[in-house]
């Protein structure tokens, strides 16, 4: 079964990468280039159970204490837990697919079905966590979503579900703490969850972290690129230059001797809705 994974924007990892230093009103230019892109977790994968048979509804709002495996996989597994227990993700949305067009029943791997998914939960999600889209950008909080296997789909089962997760790191879920609707619209539970690097971007070192683990960088704003076509590297590593060294000079102790790097995509993911890049200062 194949699906579009909305986790894979968790990892991010921005193929352009750029990084300098101000001293004394002179900024030197960043590398031409950078770290080496990454993206989703989109490949087919088999999704039938052995044993398949139709699973009730899920409900709104439960808890399920998953480890990363879990959460990609197309197919859900496991049990709720309670919500005052350890737990990894809480369900925000339960819609009904759409899988008849022009009258004909189309398979739930169909890419008129997954697409339906794809769309619905990264929507509700802005809606469940709150915050503003550059918010919800600076943060490692994701959507992931689940539908029926074909097996269960055949014996009627008909939702789809959105659960939300958080990334502590490469390939692993952080815990979810507190009330998890509207927390980006809450200062202090958003830093929770902000996204902060282990290295500088663009170092074979750096790896994008929950800011409550260790990290030595943090991710500071987004730079938006303009255009429906993807501008080329040139244009969109320059877009960022300036709004970056901007942001970093904002929270630097001295305004004139200070570090600062910029991240933007790939064509790849551009394609794939990411028309933006991020700016990284020391943390």
């Amino acid at each position: 079964m194949r699906r579009a994974l909305a986790l894979a924007a968790a990892a991010l990892l921005l193929a352009g990468c750029s990084s300098g230093e101000s001293g004394a009103g002179t900024t030197p230019p960043g590398p031409d280039g950078g770290s080496s892109a990454t993206d989703s977790p989109t490949s087919p994968s088999s999704a039938t159970p052995a044993t398949a048979k139709a699973v009730p509804r899920p409900k709104d709002r439960a808890c399920y204490a998953y480890r990363y495996d879990d959460a990609v996989a197309p197919v859900a597994h496991g049990k709720p837990v309670p919500c005052d227990h350890a737990h990894t993700a809480i369900t925000f949305s339960v819609g009904e697919l759409d899988s008849v067009v022009d009258g004909h029943l189309l398979s739930v791997d169909s890419d008129h079905v997954q697409a339906q998914v794809a769309d619905a939960c990264p929507k509700a999600f802005a809606g469940f966590v709150g915050g503003t889209d550059e918010a919800r950008r600076l943060t490692m909080l994701r959507p992931v979503w689940f539908t029926p296997s074909l097996s269960q789909s055949d014996q009627g089962a008909d939702w789809y579900r959105c659960d939300a997760v958080a990334i502590a790191a490469d390939e692993t879920l952080a815990p979810l703490v507190g009330r998890l609707q509207g927390v980006l619209g809450r200062p202090l539970a958003r830093e929770r969850y902000a996204m902060c690097g282990t290295a500088e971007p663009g170092t074979a070192d750096f790896r994008r972290v929950i800011c409550s683990g260790r990290h030595s960088w943090r991710a500071l704003s987004t730079v938006d690129i303009a255009g429906a076509a993807y501008p080329g590297v040139e244009q969109a590593r320059a877009a960022g230059q300036q709004p970056c060294q901007d942001a970093a000079a904002g929270v630097a102790d001295d305004p004139l001797n200070y570090r600062w790097g910029y991240e933007w995509p790939t064509a790849d993911q551009w394609a794939k809705g990411q028309h933006y890049g991020i700016c990284w200062a020391p943390a």
